[in-house]
């Protein structure tokens, strides 16, 4: 049996773990897939989504070999609506790489994704990347006086670099890390160049291998328990052409054996016996066919049907459950059912109640922190992490080809000891500082409780506490007032007693009158009104939304007429008036954008707005 470790790269957002992965990846001379040459990057984020996002939805995990030691790397979200994702990955793993940027310090999921290590009990090499950035500020990641640091002290650069240790050790500290935990290992690295180092000098580094180097030297290797009875989590499931279900997961004791017969306790506890049909290891990021697996192993297998996330698979003549996944519950729902406008059934492949329901389970199936229910009259309510969590679901089943509409997020909230609890999450922002008052005034609004700012070189560092139903919607409003200059970071905090109401919209909403093909002529009158979302060629129906109105309530306009011929005047007279760029709504934005009256309408073709009632 070959040594081996497993480790998880945790962090917040952009920090830069895909990236690091790949410059691992490539240093230890791993056979990387076909379809993945010299100058891929970003080799985990095998998604569409993925790619097009630049964020990291579904973890995934590749396996590498470093000195005679077996080296399972796990690459997670770093999106707070992605929690699910880590906190199932976090059990196949015995120690953790939490990066943290050199210049934006520890941010909110930082918090969230240490939390659930040190609950674990993992031990956290911290990885301080992006030193390569000029503006690092590796000081306000780590604490001077309470970790000893090499390096001129008098130069700003280490100074810096101080502060973001400080940052860190305080999380750990206020996270109620122990003493040897708390006093954790630090590795410099630019992810991006491929290099690290133990001193934050990029001149003093050669290449990542610092970073394997103190994986072996600080990571615990699994327990070596064989002569246990066979005990393996499941982590992941996925669906496979030629061999159905394939499951991933660790094993956690004993031996598993290809071809041989296994037990499978289900979430109720059942148990039912069934035989493998294939046993399979991780190399690079290919599965390959093994012979057996021993305990610390990560190992996919098939032959189990109906097997889902969190289940055991355990020994036929003495089967012994392992804890089932528990992972945080949703906080966030909306409304799925069948496409009824007046378009319905023209665009998508898939568009019966039956089929968007098989789908919608199928993917509860494979991600934890997704929940399906039968709702009222056909519908279906999906709880979720987040807007983003069910903005991606929503987004993957329309690249599919399912067409379907969905309602207004709505929060999920509970009742405990009489009092009526809602969902508050905690939001840093980073805006610079003449459009800060802009922020401020709005989060107002929303009841934002400000809990910390601080400005350094002109940018302002706000940090909000907000009931997330308050919160809905902000997003592209904070892009529009920022200019797409400012950062905005959420994550979930925890359930309080439900205060103020949820933040209506101040807009009404422009409402097609009739039915066509949209007009230049109509639409430049109508601009006048509000904000419009579509330009002239496109069809409407009566009861589509086209913009935003600039006032309180709703209104009903023509923008399908054209200009009337007379004598005295052709149709192409006055035609010269500016008609503005309308703003063209993405999923995202649609979805908050609309109000209880209203729902988008998702195809693989179109995302449209419309009334409830047409």
């Amino acid at each position: 049996m070959t040594n081996i470790r497993n480790v998880a790269i945790i962090a917040h957002v952009d920090h830069g773990k895909t990236t690091l992965v790949d410059a691992l990846l490539r240093q230890s001379q791993t056979h990387l897939s076909k379809q993945f040459n010299e100058a891929a990057d970003l080799i985990m984020d095998s998604n569409d989504l993925e790619k097009e996002r630049g964020i990291t939805i579904f973890s995934k995990n590749a396996s590498i070999n470093w000195k005679d030691t077996k080296i399972n790397i796990i690459d997670t979200p770093g999106h707070a609506d992605f929690g699910g994702e880590v906190e199932r990955v976090l059990k196949m793993a015995d120690g953790c790489l939490l990066l943290v940027d050199a210049k934006e310090g520890p941010m909110p999921q930082t918090r969230f994704v240490l939390k659930k290590a040190l609950e674990m009990g993992h031990k956290v090499i911290v990885v301080i990347n992006k030193i390569d950035k000029p503006d690092a500020r590796i000081d306000y990641v780590i604490n001077k006086q309470s970790l000893p640091l090499s390096g001129d002290k008098g130069k700003t650069f280490d100074s810096l670099i101080d502060r973001t240790i400080s940052k860190t050790f305080d999380l750990f500290v206020e996270l109620g890390a122990d003493e040897e935990t708390a006093f954790f290992p630090i590795v410099y690295a630019s992810g991006k160049l491929g290099k690290a180092g133990l001193e934050p000098d990029l001149s003093k580094m050669d290449d990542i291998a610092p970073i394997f180097d103190a994986v072996l030297e600080h990571i615990p290797a699994p327990l070596n328990d064989v002569e246990n009875p066979l005990q393996v989590l499941i982590t992941n499931t996925i669906y496979d052409n030629f061999k159905g279900r394939i499951a991933t997961g660790r094993v956690y004791s004993g031996i598993l054996k290809a071809g041989q017969e296994v037990a499978h306790i289900n979430r109720e506890g059942m148990i039912k016996k069934f035989r493998l049909t294939s046993l399979m290891g991780f190399e690079g990021l290919d599965r390959i066919d093994i012979k057996e697996a021993h305990a610390g192993d990560i190992i996919a297998l098939s032959g189990i049907p109906d097997i889902t996330i969190g289940e055991t698979i355990a020994d036929p003549i003495n089967p012994v459950a392992l804890p089932v996944l528990d992972i945080e519950g949703s906080t966030v729902k909306m409304n799925f059912g069948v496409n009824t406008s007046p378009f319905a059934g023209r665009e998508g492949e898939f568009k019966t109640a039956r089929q968007i329901r098989e789908r919608l389970f199928k993917a509860a199936e494979a991600d934890v922190a997704l929940k399906v229910e039968d709702g009222p009259s056909g519908t279906l309510d999906v709880s979720g992490r987040g807007e983003l969590h069910l903005a991606i679901l929503i987004e993957r089943l329309r690249r599919e080809g399912y067409e379907f509409q969905v309602g207004k997020p709505q929060v999920i909230e509970k009742v405990v000891g009489g009092k009526l609890m809602t969902p508050f999450e905690k939001v840093a922002i980073e805006v610079p500082g003449s459009l800060s008052g802009t922020v401020m005034q709005k989060m107002g609004l929303r009841h934002g409780e400000l809990l910390d700012m601080n400005t350094e070189n002109g940018i302002v560092y706000l940090l909000f506490c907000i009931a997330t139903k308050e919160f809905f919607g902000y997003r592209s409003q904070f892009m529009t007032d920022t200019k797409g200059l400012g950062i905005l970071n959420s994550s979930f905090l925890e359930y309080r007693e439900s205060a103020q109401g949820k933040f209506e919209r101040s807009n009404g909403s422009l409402v097609v009158h009739e039915g066509g093909i949209t007009k230049l002529y109509a639409l430049t009158g109508a601009q006048d009104r509000g904000a419009l979302f579509i330009g002239p060629g496109a069809e409407v129906y009566r009861g589509q939304v086209i913009g935003m109105n600039s006032r309180g309530d709703d209104i009903a306009i023509n923008v399908c007429k054209e200009k009337q011929q007379t004598n005295h005047r052709s149709s192409g007279e006055g035609t010269s008036e500016h008609f503005n760029t309308p703003k063209i709504m993405s999923l995202e934005n649609a979805i908050e954008y609309i109000d209880d009256t209203e729902l988008v309408e998702v195809t693989p073709k179109n995302i449209r707005i419309r009334k409830i009632g047409l």
